[in-house]
């Protein structure tokens, strides 16, 4: 707790505006540890509102790229641009209270479900929290409880399901309406019914925002405006799904790894949300 902060701001540090969700990284290069470079000359340019999917081995510099957009590390080299502002010159509040983040591992405190919902806005109404929950399709399960949106969850969430949390973690990150979305996507296997649900929940929260999403999920990284698979920190491909698929290099090879290994969860949730759409019309 007493230890200083490695990132520090400058004296004359700026406020950001209210973002667009222009990010850009300009030949940025990362080491975590001198001579043992993460990330080497990475470029790229997504537009406001652009989801982009980041794929690749362990190791490849998924995980330090949505590190380094929040500048909870600074790059090597190069520069990061958040709508043409340089990261390293805003204050650190004004850049992260304009970015979501929805963890792999969700995490949540012993407190109200409420409370984890609006633990980034405490001053939301209820009226809010539920909209919020809604659009997260978490709602529902948390109307089950018997106290509802007071239920007092467990240590990190333990009273609720993989899924439920995960959901919880989306309302939270919908309720904070962040113009920058990054997503470590969990990737562990689930049920039919909690798939669709997520997938639903996600649709809501990319809508209009701009996205960095680390996932195994097919029908996310398909849906991607941009997917860029990454080797060795540096960036082997990039483009939409149709365009790589036609490549047939390794997003290709990715691709239907994921693809088989899901196949047959993919297939009944698109049969369940088939199901669903018949029965409102």
């Amino acid at each position: 707790m007493d230890a200083e902060r490695q990132i520090k701001e400058k004296p004359d540090a700026l406020t950001l505006p209210k973002l667009e969700g222009h990010v850009k990284f300009e030949n940025v290069s990362f080491s975590y540890e001198k001579r043992r470079p993460i990330l080497k000359n990475v470029t790229f340019d997504v537009k406001p509102g652009e989801t982009v999917a980041l794929l690749g081995a362990t190791g490849s510099g998924k995980s330090t790229i949505i590190r380094l957009i929040p500048r909870f590390y600074d790059v090597s080299s190069g520069k990061i641009m958040v709508d043409n502002y340089d990261v390293k010159v805003v204050k650190l509040k004004s850049l992260r209270n304009q970015i979501g983040i929805v963890a792999q591992e969700t995490f949540l405190f012993s407190m109200t479900i409420k409370q984890n919902i609006a633990y980034g806005k405490p001053e939301a109404k209820m009226e809010e929290i539920i909209a919020a929950a809604k659009a997260a399709k978490a709602h529902e399960f948390i109307s089950a409880l018997q106290s509802g949106y007071d239920s007092r969850l467990g240590e990190r969430g333990v009273t609720l399901s993989g899924g439920q949390r995960q959901r919880v973690a989306i309302a939270r990150a919908l309720l904070l309406n962040p113009r920058i979305l990054i997503l470590d996507d969990s990737t562990s296997s689930v049920d039919v019914e909690t798939e669709y649900e997520i997938q639903q929940a996600l649709r809501a929260l990319l809508k209009n925002r701009t996205a960095f999403v680390i996932t195994q999920r097919v029908s996310t990284i398909r849906n991607a405006d941009k997917i860029i698979v990454l080797e060795k920190g540096k960036i082997a491909e990039d483009g939409t799904h149709e365009t790589l698929m036609e490549k047939k290099g390794i997003y290709y090879q990715i691709y239907q790894t994921l693809y088989e290994t899901q196949k047959p969860i993919i297939e009944a949730a698109s049969e369940r949300a088939s199901l669903k759409k018949e029965e409102t019309e």
